[in-house]
């Protein structure tokens, strides 16, 4: 064997600079602006398609060396069925548990009871002492069940100092001054893990932004540190007293920046303090807003995105909702699933083992940046506000106008949706949930939601309405002059429940009768719409069929709907609407 040092793998390739990429993307560009391929956030934070090196980026340092702590969701309503959820997690990989109440941001309809007796039969046999990170997420409950907490601990001669919980009390969701007063008596009482949270979930749930997000999760947590100071804590323990709670989401990209984000603007209020930064803990939770009730397997995927992203952004505590938390309370299959999803990336991925591993990418390290500047005005309009709850009304109206942006661009499958909006499949097989989803809590300021809703609706209505619905694709020529358009349409209208039959190789007006479809759809080319779409219309229109074709119709408007075609589906309409009006034309009695 030669001991010759072989040349790098890399070295045998030509160098490559921006400006010959740029090159190569004008030619495929063939004319088009360069601006066709950058993105932009809901915040408007541009999103390029490449970016330079940021040779000088330092890493941004997490509380959490390693692996973070993965965190159970424990939210049955029956306490001795919690217990065994919990006991059973615990044994199978969990490091430690969320426990979620009622009235939790994080409840979902479900939630433990609210009370001590509860709160004893979930964490019996639970090893409180060992130090087991313990997540409390109990929203208008948090001061109360902290002083359970308290009493159970008493009880079961357990000095708070050996006990790892984050007690999650909320001042957004609580008295402030209840809240700032049970905090310093657990304080006191030796409790070394945080007692605050600013939680900024409710606001993703709503369907905001990114930078909105963190806005209001700097603008809580400065409003905790001035409480606390104002009763007598000194800077240094009072910012030891906080914790902060987000949403990971599908978009790892946005999720990532957003993780590292907050870390920086964060040091950027304590140096402002006069405080030298420490690094904060944040506890991750996969976002309620992506799941769907429609093929919900899909949701495996978002939430191991969300899993990664908040693992390599440096969350020290993860939670998992479970893929079939939207269609109700999730059975022991799903729980695996979820807690497996943590498991696999930090033991087998060894997701934990580097910090930071975004630093010096510029993708990365430019939406950091941007995202931190966006939200930093944001917070300042809530210092200019004058408080956190002056601002808020002002936030809940810029949040609302984002949700609607949002639902907009998911009805015209701007943003799609795999398996709702994007290859649907109207006959899915039930999935199996201990108990069915349940109304949530209201929220004034930012109701929740969840981006797929729009969808599931017209989905639900076409399941209840008895035949199925269905609509016949006519085709027009050759397989190659159909066949995307036909695709094009199966997804559309199989998005809302509608079952879509193709036309196969018969007359057009004897297949469209024999198929029992009230509505039918026009599919081909444009070159064959311009000879051959009139007629089909006319002869179709006239055995009955309420049409609908696939495409731009251009010129041929006018004429296409004289010969009875009123609906035209291409991309970028409105489909909600468009699925709407194709089911109430199922429901109306033939002409």
């Amino acid at each position: 064997m030669s001991n010759k040092a072989e040349p790098a793998f890399a070295s045998t390739f030509p160098a490559v600079d921006e400006a010959h990429w740029r090159k190569l993307v004008d030619h495929v560009l063939k004319g088009a602006p360069f601006e066709k391929l950058v993105g932009r956030s809901y915040d408007g934070v541009p999103i390029a398609p490449l970016y330079q090196r940021a040779s000088e980026a330092k890493p941004v340092v997490a509380a959490h060396a390693g692996n973070w702590d993965s965190l159970a969701r424990i939210d049955h309503p029956d306490a001795a069925a919690a217990n065994a959820q919990a006991l059973d997690d615990l044994e199978n990989g969990a490091n430690g548990l969320q426990l979620v109440f009622r009235a939790a941001t994080g409840a979902y309809g479900f939630g433990l009871p609210p009370n001590g007796e509860s709160l004893e039969r979930v964490l019996e046999s639970v090893m409180l002492e060992t130090g087991l990170p313990i997540e409390i997420d109990a929203g208008a409950d948090g001061c109360a069940i902290a002083a359970e907490l308290e009493a159970l601990l008493v009880a079961r001669k357990i000095a708070p100092g050996e006990v790892n919980v984050q007690f999650g009390l909320d001042l957004l969701q609580e008295d402030a001054s209840l809240c700032v007063s049970t905090a310093l008596r657990l304080h006191k009482a030796g409790f070394k893990a945080p007692m605050l949270v600013a939680d900024a979930r409710r606001l993703h749930a709503s369907g905001g932004a990114e930078a909105q997000e963190l806005a209001l999760a700097l603008a809580s947590a400065l409003a905790s540190l001035r409480l606390l100071e104002a009763a007598g804590l000194s800077l240094e323990v009072a910012r030891d007293c906080l914790s902060f709670r987000l949403a990971a989401d599908a978009d790892q990209f946005l999720t990532l920046a957003k993780l590292r984000a907050l870390r920086r603007l964060w040091a950027r209020v304590e140096q402002a303090c006069g405080l030298t930064p420490k690094p904060i803990r944040i506890h991750a939770e996969s976002a309620w807003r992506m799941m769907t009730r429609r093929d919900p397997w899909v949701n495996l995927l978002r939430t191991t995105v969300a899993v990664f992203s908040a693992g390599l952004a440096g969350a020290d505590r993860i939670s998992v909702l479970p893929f079939t938390q939207a269609l109700g309370l999730p059975d022991p299959f799903a729980r695996r699933l979820a807690r497996n999803t943590q498991l696999v990336l930090t033991e087998e991925a060894n997701l934990g083992r580097v910090a930071d591993p975004a630093a010096g990418a510029g993708g990365f390290e430019t939406l950091t940046e941007e995202l931190a500047q966006k939200a930093w005005a944001l917070f300042q309009q809530a210092e200019a506000a004058g408080s956190l709850q002056a601002w808020l009304p002002a936030l809940s109206a810029d949040v609302a106008t984002t949700r609607a942006a949002r639902l907009k661009n998911i009805a015209r499958r701007k943003d799609p949706l795999t398996g709702t909006s994007e290859f649907p499949n109207v006959h899915e097989a039930p999935v199996d949930v201990l108990i069915p989803a349940r109304a949530l809590i209201p929220d004034a300021l930012f109701p929740q939601m969840r981006l797929a809703q729009d969808f599931e609706r017209l989905r639900e209505r076409a399941d209840a309405m008895q035949p199925r619905p269905r609509i016949y694709l006519a085709t027009l020529g050759t397989v190659a002059d159909f066949t995307a358009r036909t695709m094009f349409a199966k997804n559309v209208f199989e998005a809302g429940g509608l079952e879509a039959l193709i036309h196969e190789d018969c007359d057009l007006v004897q297949g469209f009768k024999a198929s029992g479809a009230q509505l039918c759809c026009l599919c081909s080319s444009d070159a064959l719409y311009a000879t051959g779409a009139v007629e089909a219309a006319r002869a179709l229109g006239a055995a009955g069929a309420r049409l609908s074709l696939a495409g731009r119709p251009g010129e041929l408007e006018a004429v296409l709907r004289e010969a009875g075609v009123t609906t035209f589906i291409h991309a970028g309409c409105d489909l909600i609407e468009t699925l709407t009006s194709a089911l109430e034309l199922c429901s109306a009695p033939a002409p």
